[in-house]
């Protein structure tokens, strides 16, 4: 898997498809195949993917001691998108990587064409509340072993055996202390932005998302019901017909800001082969997917009808669609 150098860090990513590029960023305690794997199949299908690995995560070797702030990941994911030579892109973050996502978008949105947020809070409770009792290492060894060698088969290879149990006091840390988002930033988010919640999100309330929701300039609004905090995960035929519709209605937009003014460490190499010209994104790959719908949400299910629709609301417009997935057990995330 590739390998991209910053000042202080080796961030390992993987990446996929051909077409507009669009980032994605894991949550807390993943990395971006398990948390996307999902969506990927139509995804890599209309645009070219990367997926980071944050620091300390993955393959991207860090230590955990010195702390872990949202303004290194935030740093981190400029350097990532300079170091590939990415002047505009779509950008998706999850949990820790919306928040990272969120953030970059409050300084840097003329270099965003669409953004995707999944499980953001710009509260500190319940956030910091709930990530301090999962991201307890004795609890997990305790009451949960099985999770605890999920995350040893997840970390331990790129970061050393027993490397998450420094990691999850740091993002639980992070959560309890990072500076929140003001309204002012928030306002700054000019950017057509699709924002998702589960209605059970024991992170999220559904009144949180709305309110942030209703202070971003060009937002839309989407609460999965019986969902939790991954929706993309616990709800995947929902979510990925939803991204699909935000990409469809958002797509000369997206083109327009394509356009935008290139980085300043991008303007300064020659021209990289990510840089060089790109395909148009075809908004036809994402049109039939029901398909891949019911393949993804693994039960080879039928459409749910009245229960599987999203409540949503949008100051363009929304939609709800079809399709559900069996639930799913949530382990961390932030």
């Amino acid at each position: 898997m590739p390998l991209l150098a910053t000042a202080d860090l080796e961030i390992h990513y993987t990446v996929e498809g051909a077409g507009p590029p669009l980032v994605m960023l894991h949550g807390a305690t993943s990395t971006g195949p398990e948390d996307f794997a999902a969506q990927l199949p139509a995804f890599r299908r209309a645009f070219r993917v990367y997926l980071p690995d944050a620091r300390g995560h993955g393959g991207t070797r860090w230590e955990a001691p010195p702390g872990l702030t949202t303004e290194q990941l935030v740093a981190d994911l400029g350097a990532f998108v300079d170091g590939l030579g990415l002047e505009t892109f779509h950008l998706v973050g999850f949990s820790l990587g919306g928040m990272t996502a969120l953030t970059f978008a409050t300084r840097h949105s003329e270099r965003l064409r669409t953004l995707l947020l999944v499980g953001v809070d710009v509260e500190r409770q319940p956030r910091a509340s709930v990530a301090k009792r999962l991201m307890d290492p004795a609890r997990i060894d305790r009451e949960d072993p099985e999770w605890a060698n999920e995350l040893e088969r997840r970390h331990g290879p790129g970061q050393g055996p027993g490397a998450w149990r420094r990691l999850l006091p740091a993002l639980a840390t992070d959560v309890a202390r990072q500076p929140l988002l003001t309204p002012r930033d928030l306002r700054r988010v000019r950017v057509p932005t699709l924002l998702a919640c589960g209605d059970r999100d024991v992170f999220v309330p559904v009144t949180h998302a709305a309110a942030l929701y209703r202070q971003l300039p060009d937002a839309r609004l989407l609460v999965v019901p019986a969902c939790d905090h991954q929706v993309m995960v616990s709800r995947p035929g929902l979510f990925n017909d939803a991204a699909g519709r935000f990409y469809r209605e958002t797509e000369a937009v997206a083109v327009g800001r394509a356009g935008g003014a290139a980085s300043p460490a991008a303007a300064l190499r020659a021209t990289p082969p990510e840089a060089m010209p790109e395909p148009r994104l075809d908004i036809r790959l994402f049109d039939p997917l029901w398909d891949e719908r019911v393949d993804l949400a693994g039960d080879g299910g039928e459409p749910a009808g009245d229960e599987a629709q999203l409540t949503a609301t949008s100051r363009p417009g929304a939609h709800a669609g079809p399709g559900a997935a069996p639930p799913h057990k949530p382990h961390g995330g932030l």
